[in-house]
């Protein structure tokens, strides 16, 4: 059997991601779509705006065959890690032969070329980047800068081609057989917060939530019933007791939380602003602070990522067709074990023990977010 997985998040699942799963159906001719999605939290160090078990739902009425999870520690990471992390599952599936993704520029031979070179950075770039930062930039914004004359710039500078940059590197990293597939993204994008028709983009229609905006006609028709009329939450309010709750020390062992940030977050929990308002700056973005926010309440710190990247860890199942027994037969010869029922995590130990762990304690608090009554829908 051959497979095509697509590393996702479907927040919400729209019109966009359907053509998506189509065209790596076609393209790939695939024998089965395996989903690889984020869980209850995203990567822009946000709460979801519906259920990872909704989520994939809606990808396998939309054509997927089944959806694993990423892992939270990896889910809720900046984009290396989040890359990283989908290739380190997705290289323990032996019948993986491609790996599909939305990018601006859809072109395999320049994406290939430009990781190659990031993989191999020259001592000049790295200096180059070393001494932007030290100025005040953004990692982003310095890596960007700093390869200017060498590569083409705009693989640095489009959301989605940075993650096709970041998949096509960890492929590199690991030596593996998996070939990439990038599809060109249609519609609006990654951040454009205006709604575009039929193929708005998932930020945009987040925004039209909160406008009451008509966002209905960027959505598949089994997804609009599913979708909430508001995106309140008490996300921010749980960060601010997590940060004003532990010490200094223990926030800066969260990946990302580095040159004094430790300091500035214990300040901002007491203002009245969220976190990203007050410490978003050319040098922090506002993903990264909130990201640094959301681990922290999560209890993910940099060590259990690391050790989850050099570590076997699991399957975990969160849903699968009926009639595509097959796939998960194919997942059985993964060298990662397979989670599909109750207790199959027993057997979990080290990292991987630690990182499912990671997963359920962030499903507890993803029902406390939403005010669930019962916590165990989600589990």
């Amino acid at each position: 059997m051959k497979i095509c997985a697509i590393i996702c998040e479907y927040n919400p699942f729209h019109n966009g991601h359907l053509f998506q799963l189509q065209e790596a159906k076609r393209l790939s001719g695939a024998d089965a779509l395996l989903c690889l999605m984020s869980g209850n939290f995203v990567q822009r160090g946000e709460a979801a705006i519906l259920e990872k078990k909704l989520r994939a739902k809606h990808a396998l009425q939309a054509g997927a065959d089944i959806v694993l999870e990423l892992p939270t520690p990896f889910a809720t990471s900046n984009a290396e890690i989040f890359a990283k992390g989908a290739v380190h599952i997705l290289s323990s599936i032996p019948a993986v032969t491609h790996l599909a993704f939305g990018c601006e520029t859809a072109n395999k031979t320049a994406i290939k070329l430009v990781a190659k070179s990031l993989n191999s950075e020259p001592k000049e770039v790295s200096e180059r980047i070393k001494q932007a930062v030290a100025q005040g930039k953004s990692y982003a914004k310095a890596r960007s800068d700093a390869w200017a004359g060498f590569i083409d710039l705009e693989l640095l500078c489009s959301p989605n081609n940075i993650l096709a940059l970041e998949y096509t590197r960890a492929l590199y990293e690991k030596d593996s057989s998996i070939d990439i597939l990038p599809i060109k993204r249609i519609g609006g994008g990654y951040n454009d917060k205006n709604l575009q028709g039929e193929y708005s983009s998932a930020t945009a229609i987040r925004e039209g939530i909160k406008s009451g905006a008509d966002f209905e006609k960027s959505l598949p028709d089994f997804v609009k019933k599913d979708v909430p009329k508001s995106l309140e939450n008490r996300l921010e309010v749980l960060e601010k007791y997590a940060i004003l709750s532990k010490s200094t020390e223990e926030i800066k062992k969260v990946c990302d939380c580095t040159e004094g940030l430790e300091n500035a977050f214990k300040k901002a929990a007491t203002l009245s602003k969220s976190f990203a308002e007050s410490l978003t700056s050319a040098r922090y973005t506002s993903s990264r602070i909130r990201r640094i926010a959301l681990q922290n309440l999560l209890k993910i710190e940099e060590n259990l990522i690391r050790e989850s990247l050099q570590s076997p860890l699991y399957l975990r199942v969160l849903g699968v067709k009926k009639e595509r027994s097959e796939v998960l037969a194919a997942l059985s010869q993964s060298s990662f074990p397979l989670l599909v029922r109750a207790h199959d995590e027993d057997g979990l130990t080290g990292a991987a023990k630690k990182c499912y762990e990671a997963d359920i304690f962030a499903e507890k608090i993803y029902a406390i977010v939403y005010e669930k009554n019962n916590a165990n829908k989600f589990i």
